[in-house]
């Protein structure tokens, strides 16, 4: 017997319980820092070393914490299901919980790219990249993250994930960040839909949808028991 396939979309409230903050969680400031100032092209453009260093301890702070429960449920899924994780995260706490299909739509902070070849990327060893780390061509490495305003390159990959998936699950993602949050909209209405998060949604035009408002880790203790009807 074929096992179903279970498409998880994670966001930020994924890995708050691993410690992990956002811009969101400060109105507009990502550990104290303008977004402008460094998460942008036109940031790197103008202070390659601030950038750098903000990402370095952003690097620093995910290899120092640790996967949570919720992202171990969500492995052992893989158990009984064909999942498909695809995350708004950046760090690489799903793969170190065990999940073996991570999509990553706004890139991964345990990798350098080259700034003038994008294709040219690198696995990081250590927490820092430092000015004068060049690739094969020479070309400062920068974050290998998509920054505001940039194109989400994986994100046609991620649409044809989610029109094949017999459950959707949404896990701690505000749905206000595009093009990533237009993946809730391209769900086939047959799929079974369940959203887990704290906050407060208006998506009464989704079908075969079941919100459960808690966090990552309490939602996911609930989801797993009511999965087991699919087995």
């Amino acid at each position: 017997m074929n096992k179903k396939k279970i498409v998880v979309f994670s966001g930020a409230g994924m890995s708050a319980e691993s410690g992990i903050k956002t811009f969101r969680d400060s109105g507009g400031l990502w550990e104290d820092y303008n977004i402008e100032d460094v998460a942008t092209f036109g940031a790197w453009q103008k202070n390659q070393k601030l950038v750098l260093d903000f990402y370095n301890q952003r690097r620093k702070q995910i290899m120092e914490s640790q996967p949570n429960e919720a992202h171990f449920l969500v492995a052992e899924l893989q158990k009984q299901f064909e999942v498909q994780v695809i995350t708004q995260n950046i760090d690489d706490l799903h793969e170190r919980a065990g999940s073996k299909k991570v999509l990553h739509l706004h890139g991964e902070i345990m990798k350098g790219r080259s700034t003038a070849q994008q294709e040219l990327v690198y696995d990081l060893k250590n927490w820092e990249i430092k000015p004068g780390d060049v690739c094969a061509v020479g070309s400062q490495i920068r974050p290998h993250i998509v920054w505001f305003g940039e194109v989400v390159p994986e994100m046609d990959k991620a649409i044809i994930l989610t029109e094949d998936a017999d459950i959707f699950i949404t896990i701690g993602t505000s749905l206000n960040v595009y093009p990533a949050a237009n993946l809730m909209h391209v769900v086939p209405d047959k799929t079974f839909k369940y959203l887990i998060d704290p906050g407060d949604f208006n998506l009464g035009h989704i079908k075969n949808l079941i919100i459960i408002k808690a966090t990552a880790v309490d939602g996911m203790k609930i989801l797993s028991e009511k999965l087991n009807e699919f087995i």
